[in-house]
C-alpha cells in the first residue's frame, strides 16, 4: 500500500468536493474551482470531512497513480482554499521586469526583450522592477510559469547573474586567477 496514497484528505469547511460518475473531480472554494478527471483504477470516497483514495488492483501503473493522486487531490483543496505562491527574484545591472497585459515583459541583457504570455488563473505582480511574485490555484501552472520564467537566464555560477527563486542558494566558483 502506498503510503502517500492511504493518508485522509481532511477538506476544511469553505471547500466542496464533488465526485461525479464520470470520474471527474470538482473541488470549489473561496479562491475557484479546479476540474480534474480520476485515473482509471483508482477511487475517491468521502468520509465526512475527508476524502480517501483507493486502488482496486495491484497493477504496477494503478500503484504508481494511488499516491499520485492523493497528492494532486491535497493540491487541488489547498489551492482553491489557500492558493499558491512562487516568489522570483532578478539580479544583474539593468535586468529588469514588467507587466505589459497579459504579458511579462523581461529584459535580462540579451539583445531583445522576452515576452512571456501570463496563463489564465494566474497573477503575477512585480515590486522593484527585479521581484516577481506569481500567485494562483493550480500548483503545476504556478510552478510550471516559475520554472520558464527562471529558464530564460537561469543563475550563473561565476557573478550571480540571472532569474532565481527567492531565498535560492547560487554556488558560487572563483573566476580566473592571475600566475
Amino acid at each position: 500500500m502506498s503510503r502517500v496514497g492511504k493518508q485522509p484528505i481532511s477538506i476544511p469547511d469553505k471547500v466542496s468536493v464533488k465526485i461525479g460518475a464520470d470520474r471527474s473531480v470538482l473541488v470549489e472554494g473561496p479562491k475557484g474551482k479546479l476540474n480534474w478527471t480520476l485515473p482509471e483504477n483508482v477511487e475517491v470516497k468521502t468520509e465526512g470531512s475527508e476524502l480517501l483514495v483507493t486502488r482496486l488492483n495491484e497493477e504496477r501503473t494503478v500503484r504508481a497513480m494511488h499516491g499520485t493522486t492523493q497528492r494532486l487531490l491535497v493540491n487541488m483543496v489547498t489551492g482553491v482554499s489557500q492558493g499558491f505562491r512562487k516568489d522570483l527574484e532578478i539580479q544583474g545591472v539593468g535586468f529588469r521586469a514588467a507587466v505589459k497585459g497579459t504579458d511579462i515583459d523581461l529584459n535580462l541583457g540579451q539583445s531583445h526583450p522576452r515576452l512571456h504570455p501570463i496563463p489564465d488563473g494566474v497573477k503575477v505582480t512585480v515590486t522593484d522592477n527585479t521581484k516577481i511574485a506569481i500567485e494562483g490555484i493550480d500548483k503545476q501552472i504556478v510552478g510550471q510559469l516559475a520554472a520558464d520564467i527562471r529558464a530564460y537566464y537561469p543563475p550563473e555560477p561565476y557573478k550571480g547573474k540571472g532569474v532565481r527563486y527567492a531565498g535560492e542558494h547560487v554556488r558560487r566558483k572563483a573566476g580566473k586567477s592571475v600566475k
